[in-house]
């Protein structure tokens, strides 16, 4: 499904339901709403969590700190300009979201929502009723399939590829392996951007405890994607072509905190992000 929420003109079609909704096989998107403390979620998909939790309770904080770094680059993208937003594996909505943050800069902002999980698109479909739809579109899509994000009417419906448009990947491509060219599918992306687009990532990592984020990832056993860990220099292979903002490539919660950050959030080390600028 590429374009089901548009028709002429980009307009919400009012006859659109979502697809039959799979409940019985964890999803990443569904376990990360659990993580956050959100209602959207199934048995299956909390079964999967307190497995992974288990192991690692440090997992809920992660998922709050990931949720944050996506609002400050957000922000910190609309300030430096940028008007238009593409964010893959946007999850299920919440507060904070990428239009919300963008939009207190810039409130003609564009955003397009993208993810695979049709009950995501549910969420995202019935949050979003009645707004702009030129400036609004919401796309089912594997971000492991970039050609059908690229080309699809919808995104280009709200976004214009000859301005500079930032791609979000918060906690993305951690469930894209190297088998599927994780760096290649960031590439693709960049490559279709306009000079002064920018590219904001997280991803998960080892951390300083070797074999511990390995250990929680039996959470993701009976999930539609598994968990991918990666570490600093590879993380900064995704920013490849840009020139990456200061302070680079860090642990999550250092990328331009708001606040000082406490030894707790300093031992969250078990992820990466950064923000990057198309040259």
């Amino acid at each position: 499904m590429t374009d089901e929420s548009i028709g002429d003109g980009g307009a919400w079609l009012p006859q659109w339901t979502p697809p039959p909704i799979e409940r019985g096989q964890a999803r990443p998107a569904r376990i990360y709403d659990y993580l956050l403390g959100g209602k959207d979620n199934f048995e299956v998909d909390r079964e999967a969590a307190e497995v992974a939790l288990d192991l690692m309770p440090e997992l809920r904080a992660m998922a709050r700190v990931n949720r944050a770094f996506l609002g400050r680059a957000v922000r910190h993208l609309a300030e430096a300009g940028i008007t238009q937003f593409l964010d893959i594996g946007s999850g299920i909505p919440g507060p904070g979201n990428t239009g919300e943050v963008a939009r207190r800069v810039h409130p003609e902002a564009r955003v397009v929502y993208v993810d695979y999980d049709p009950i995501v698109c549910a969420h995202s479909r019935a949050l979003l009723v009645g707004a702009d739809p030129d400036r609004t579109a919401i796309l089912q899509a594997d971000v492991r399939e970039p050609k059908t994000i690229l080309d699809s009417g919808a995104v280009h419906a709200v976004l214009d590829f000859d301005q500079p448009i930032a791609v979000l990947m918060v906690a993305v491509l951690d469930f894209v392996s190297d088998v599927e060219d994780a760096h290649g599918i960031a590439i693709q992306f960049l490559d279709a951007l306009a000079p002064g687009s920018g590219l904001a990532l997280s991803h998960a990592s080892e951390g300083r405890e070797p074999g511990k984020f390995g250990a929680a990832r039996k959470g993701w056993n009976n999930a539609t994607s598994q968990l991918v860990l990666r570490d600093r220099q590879e993380v900064g292979r995704f920013f490849t072509g840009t020139e990456l903002l200061a302070p680079g490539v860090v642990i999550i919660p250092a990328w331009r905190p708001d606040h000082e950050l406490t030894d707790a959030e300093r031992d969250l080390d078990y992820g990466y992000a950064g923000v990057g600028i198309k040259r």
